[in-house]
Order: structure tokens, then C-alpha cells, then sequence
């Protein structure tokens, strides 16, 4: 029963029916705590969390993740341990209590690196550079966003170097340092083509734009709408009526 109900979540999790996800999980959990292992509950449980933590449930979810914790904790398990650490500290970002976040991140921290867990290291290297960024500690953040850049490369993490070096731009613009934000950027957009992501570069084609127009150099922030229209009239739509106007306003500003 138990594991019907699972197969039925990933169904409606990968649908994103959250409401049908969460009931399925729930009655997994259920039978779970009758006739599975913990590992099993804790699986359970773990998913019912992320379903919660996505529908924005924050309470139910650090409820569910804690249960998992104190499974984990008795089965001493660190590398799941470490990762349940991650889920509640993105839980409390998620929630806008980044205070709360960071002693889960840290913990995972001492679990992961004798672990050599790079993956997950790059991720909770970017969460804890994006707290110092908030912070505003500067070279801290940069620091641990270049621990992250190093641990996406050792496992060819695309995705995860596309983001950071993201991050790690708005970071840079954040401190006043504009050649360095402008490099992110570059290399941002740069992985987010080799993972064929138009939404990605799109993202951080705006934030070029607005680099460049704040620079007054107008050239540039016209390649980088023009690209914009490109990359929307590729996936076959058109053009957004901001990115219009912008683009209008700026060769006029250049005529």
C-alpha cells in the first residue's frame, strides 16, 4: 500500500499537483509507521516535507523535517543527516528567517566536508555565501561563493556554476564593484547556454542591461535586450512589452 502511495506522489508532485502530492505522501506515512523500517519513515516523511516546503506550509513542513532529523540522528547516518540540515535551512530561508537558517547550514557543514560530498558542499557553500551577501559581509560572501564555484566544478555541476556565478554578480553590484559584477554576469550567461536555459540568461541578461544603462553605455545595453528578443522570439514567443520599450528607449538615447 505503502509503496503505491509513494508512486502515486511522484506522479502528482511531477505534475505539480501539490494538494493530491501531499495526501498521497501523507497516507504513505501513515502506512509507514505501521509496517515500514525507519529509513523508510524517514523517506516518507522527507518527501511530505519538500511537497509542504513547496506549497509554502512552513510549520507542517519543519515539522516533518525535525521527525526526520531525529530518525536519522538514532539511525547515525551523517550524510542524510547532513542533507535534512540543508532542507531545514532553506525551509527558514524559504520563510524569510535566514537568522534561523544558518546553525542548520553550519552543522551540515561539518557533516559534509570529511564527507566529500561536492555537490551538496557547492550548493551549501552559494546558501551561506547568499547569508553573508545579506549581511553585508563582502569578502566573506565572496569567499564562500568561490568555495561554491570550486566544489560545482570538481562534479561538472553546470547548473550549479550558472547560479552561483548569478549570485555572485548581484553580490559584486551590491558592494559597488561593477567589472567584477559584469564578469559574473558574463560567465553566467555563458553556462546557462551550454545547459540551453533561455530562462536563466534571460535573467541575467536584465541584470547586464541595467549594469550597462547605469554605466551609460548605451551599445551594450542594447545588445543585451536585442539578445533578449532573440531568446524569446527562439522558444516561440514574442518579445515582452518592457523589453520592447526598452529597446525602443535605448536606440533612441543612441540616435
Amino acid at each position: 500500500m505503502a509503496e503505491n502511495d509513494k508512486h502515486r506522489a511522484r506522479i502528482f508532485l511531477h505534475r505539480g499537483d501539490l494538494v493530491q502530492a501531499r495526501a498521497a505522501w501523507e497516507a504513505a506515512v501513515k502506512d509507514d509507521r505501521r509496517t515500514g523500517t525507519p529509513r523508510e519513515l524517514s523517506n516518507s516523511l522527507g518527501n511530505l516535507g519538500n511537497t509542504l516546503a513547496l506549497a509554502g506550509l512552513f510549520e507542517e513542513a519543519d515539522a516533518c523535517y525535525k521527525e526526520v532529523l531525529a530518525i536519522q540522528r538514532d539511525e547515525r547516518d551523517p550524510h542524510a543527516i547532513a542533507h535534512t540540515l540543508v532542507n531545514l535551512g532553506n525551509l527558514y530561508i524559504g520563510a524569510d528567517k535566514p537568522e534561523k537558517a544558518r546553525p542548520y547550514y553550519l552543522e551540515a557543514l561539518d557533516l559534509l566536508k570529511p564527507l566529500n560530498d561536492h555537490r551538496a558542499l557547492g550548493i551549501l557553500y552559494h546558501n551561506l555565501a547568499m547569508d553573508e551577501a545579506r549581511r553585508q559581509h563582502w569578502n566573506e560572501s565572496l569567499r564562500l561563493f568561490t568555495q561554491a564555484l570550486d566544489a560545482h566544478r570538481i562534479v561538472g555541476n553546470e547548473e550549479g556554476l550558472a547560479g552561483t556565478y548569478s549570485q555572485m554578480g548581484k553580490m559584486f553590484l551590491d558592494s559597488g564593484q561593477s567589472v567584477e559584477a559584469e564578469r559574473c554576469f558574463n560567465n553566467a550567461t555563458e553556462h546557462f547556454i551550454k545547459l540551453g536555459n533561455p530562462a536563466g540568461e534571460a535573467a541575467v541578461l536584465r541584470e547586464l542591461a541595467d549594469l550597462y544603462e547605469r554605466r551609460q553605455d548605451t551599445v551594450a545595453a542594447i545588445r543585451c535586450v536585442e539578445r533578449l528578443h532573440h531568446l524569446a522570439l527562439g522558444t516561440g514567443r514574442a518579445p515582452s512589452t518592457a523589453d520592447r520599450d526598452r529597446l525602443t528607449r535605448l536606440r533612441a538615447a543612441r540616435s
